[in-house]
């Protein structure tokens, strides 16, 4: 049996390596999108981009916030029964990740998709490094990916320069957090709106 013909604009997935909450929702939009007909355009960022706009700093580097964050962590992945991690010097800034992405996607999106996911599933169940592009090279390999492919990739000049105006790419969409969901041009925030974009796609209310 052939598969369903995907219909609409892709749906929008704009995360953080290193967040928690986008780990959650990785492990979901590709099933919600399906059920949709839709498909799934990943779009790894760095938060930093949006806290020299809003003056914020990330949920594990603020007190009082950072304690509650783990904590909730811990309660969703007992929730959905799924494995979670948090890596040594969490959170990483994962710019080699963003960039390995980019640099893949210029010429296969489908294996950039199945790299982004690979990676911030790594990052939470296995403590990868997103900072150390040997490692996301090496996470790259069993994908069928040359991770030599990879490192040049994150080196390039040029696939920097993509991953800096993706990034202010978001800011000017108003994107200050993650994940951040765009669907047809309609935001959403966080991971606890899965529903809520799910409802969205069935009857636009």
């Amino acid at each position: 049996m052939s598969e369903p013909q995907r219909v609409g604009t892709p749906i929008e997935f704009w995360f953080d390596f290193a967040s928690g909450y986008a780990y959650f929702a990785a492990l979901e939009i590709e099933a919600l999108a399906e059920r949709h007909r839709r498909t799934v355009a990943w779009r790894p960022f760095t938060l930093g981009a949006a806290f020299k706009v809003t003056g914020a700093q990330g949920l594990s580097r603020t007190p009082l916030k950072r304690d509650y964050a783990r904590r909730d962590w811990d309660r969703l992945a007992r929730l959905k029964g799924v494995p979670f991690n948090l890596p040594e010097n969490h959170p990483r800034t994962g710019l080699p990740a963003i960039r390995a992405f980019y640099h893949l996607e210029r010429t296969d999106a489908d294996a950039a998709a199945a790299l982004a996911k690979r990676i911030i599933i790594g990052y939470f169940q296995d403590g990868l490094d997103t900072d150390d592009p040997n490692a996301i090279a090496a996470a790259a390999a069993p994908l069928g990916i040359d991770p030599d492919t990879i490192l040049a990739g994150i080196a390039d000049p040029e696939v920097k320069l993509i991953a800096r105006q993706q990034g202010e790419q978001a800011i000017a969409r108003g994107v200050f957090g993650s994940p951040w969901i765009f669907v047809d041009g309609e935001p959403f925030w966080g991971s606890d709106r899965l529903a809520m974009v799910e409802r969205w796609l069935e009857a636009r209310w």
